[in-house]
């Protein structure tokens, strides 16, 4: 019988299995080097305190019902889904830009009169904005699943999208875990204090965004296996 620790992670053998989640990386091409957003993580959280990250949470039960204007590209939920379902990728692409709302005020979306109706209410507020999500601008550039020895782990998937399927800024955001999210070079947050994980996915957003690149090719999927870190290829 699984055990549970105070924040209701499964146990397995006494490591926390990994919940699903998501993070949205938004590219700002600009200037003369592109800008990511990103912010700081409250000194109090339980896991990555003070840390910088991009934004980025779990997948909620009410991201899997959520309308949108257009699905994934065919590879990327391909890739989102690897192991799982295409409603999963589905859910985990929405959650990604939920929680970009949540924490930074970023509504990542298309205008539109008529928005959906939801219990959640987190995406009541997204929708009170006039807005509903599209998902075929959205890129899945990385997966990792964080260290079995840490006091939260999760399953993350790193979707990538550029400014402009931005549709509204809002001045603040309503979430307390990131503090002042800010649009810094990728020098400047190389700089910053980052999780290992966040530094490796900047890497990532340079290589990409390189002239030349393939925006379809395998994606890195990191993980440990027999206690060991490991990288794959999606």
């Amino acid at each position: 019988m699984a055990a549970f620790d105070s924040d209701s992670e499964p146990i397995v053998g006494g490591v926390l299995r990994p919940k699903d989640a998501a993070t949205l990386v938004l590219v700002k091409r600009e200037g003369r080097e592109p800008r990511v957003l990103m912010g700081q993580r409250h000194g109090n959280m339980a896991f990555m305190a003070n840390k910088y990250v991009f934004p980025g949470g779990r997948i909620d039960p009410g991201d899997m019902r959520i309308p949108v204007v257009s699905q994934l590209r065919a590879h990327v939920a391909a890739r989102a889904g690897h192991g799982s379902t295409p409603a999963r990728a589905r859910g985990l692409a929405l959650a990604a830009i939920r929680e970009t709302f949540e924490e930074t005020g970023v509504v990542v979306g298309e205008h539109s009169n008529q928005v959906p109706r939801t219990r959640a209410p987190a995406w009541q507020k997204y929708f009170a904005h006039k807005v509903v999500p599209r998902l075929d601008k959205l890129e899945i550039i990385a997966r990792a699943v964080t260290p079995p020895n840490r006091s939260r782990r999760f399953d993350a998937r790193f979707f990538m999208a550029d400014a402009s399927t931005i549709a509204h800024e809002l001045e603040e955001a309503e979430n307390e875990e990131l503090l002042t999210p800010a649009w810094l070079t990728l020098s400047e947050a190389r700089a910053l204090d980052l999780p290992s994980i966040t530094r490796t996915v900047l890497d990532e957003v340079e290589a990409r965004m390189s002239e030349g690149a393939d925006p379809s090719r395998p994606i890195p999927f990191y993980r440990f296996t027999r206690g060991k870190p490991g990288l794959t290829h999606i």
